[in-house]
């Protein structure tokens, strides 16, 4: 009788010259179907066939995002360990193929990168009106990276990281950095970004801030960034960015102090203008989170204000 092994299922998945090259690909970036399609210049009825069998393999995970579905490699299945093998054993025609698949991936790049483009072009007067009424984002993004002092960071989520701002400064201080946002066309605009920003571990998934598609204690450190104030239930979503965080991790919150510019409300769909400190040190405890630092950064009609909690080894008891 022949038993079942999966480490056997992973080595017939990887017997397919397509599939390794799919894995080398994979190795360099999260590609969606039609992007693996273009570089190696096969339907993408084929590719997914060979996806799917990566897939069961337990190699590659697939993540829809609106019509398009995006690739990348599981990291329970040790990428790092199957990469020093095929390069060990890998020959000149197999490299060949590679570094060929990999030129090819300049096309992609470029057309991300013009796409995104285009996105800028068409919305930049628009944050250009907002920016100019509170504080430089220089002056933010420091005071940001003070909260979060020197050190590793370990795994970050960024939470409606529209163009992976958060992600592209913080990244490279992880072990592994995710952004989360509900809009798939921002998500592949944050892809055309780090894409030049070279961000090892970075990836992007579509997902609502009120159910993250990250699994309990999934983070050590989560930043909400100029999002609360899109949110009908910041409870609700400052809630689930603490059921992410593991104990001892901490949860950045940054947006606007109370205001009244209703014409933010109209015009850029703010559901919140701003909030209370009160307010979110309440929805912070009622989370299981004890604040620990606040800042404000005054300077032009809104001001900016940045609220930092940790979460304890165990969950603070919130009285009724």
């Amino acid at each position: 009788m022949t038993t079942d092994l999966p480490l056997a299922d992973r080595f017939q998945a990887l017997a397919d010259p397509t599939r390794l090259r799919i894995v080398a690909l994979l190795r360099a970036m999260e590609l969606s179907v039609g992007e693996l399609a273009q570089v190696l210049a096969q339907s993408q009825p084929r590719v997914s066939r060979h996806i799917k069998i990566l897939g069961d393999a337990g190699l590659v995970e697939r993540r829809k995002e609106g019509s398009w579905v995006f690739l990348n490699l599981v990291p329970e299945a040790e990428p790092d360990q199957l990469f020093a093998l095929l390069d060990g054993w890998s020959d000149e025609a197999s490299r060949s193929a590679f570094v060929a698949d990999g030129a090819r991936l300049t096309a992609v790049r470029q057309d991300r990168a013009e796409a995104a483009q285009r996105f800028f072009a068409a919305r930049a007067s628009d944050w250009d009106d907002i920016r100019s009424l509170h504080v430089a984002e220089t002056e933010v993004e420091a005071a940001i990276a003070e909260l979060l002092g020197q050190g590793a960071l370990g795994r970050l989520v960024d939470i409606g990281t529209g163009t992976g701002r958060m992600i592209e400064l913080f990244g490279p201080r992880a072990t592994s950095a995710i952004g989360i946002d509900r809009s798939s066309e921002m998500l592949r605009l944050a892809r055309a970004k780090l894409d030049q920003a070279a961000v090892p571990g970075a990836s992007f998934r579509q997902g609502d801030m009120y159910a993250l598609p990250l699994p309990d204690a999934a983070a050590d450190i989560v930043i909400l960034h100029q999002v609360l104030h899109y949110a009908q239930n910041p409870a609700a979503a400052i809630a689930e960015a603490g059921r992410v965080l593991a104990p001892g991790g901490r949860l950045l919150v940054i947006d606007f102090a109370l205001h009244e510019r209703e014409d933010l409300r109209s015009r850029d769909a703010h559901v919140r203008l701003g909030f209370a400190t009160d307010a979110i040190r309440g929805w912070l405890k009622s989370a299981g989170l004890r604040g620990d630092d606040t800042r404000k950064l005054e300077g032009g009609e809104l001001t900016v204000m940045l609220w930092s909690a940790c979460k304890p080894a165990k969950r603070l008891r919130v009285a009724a």
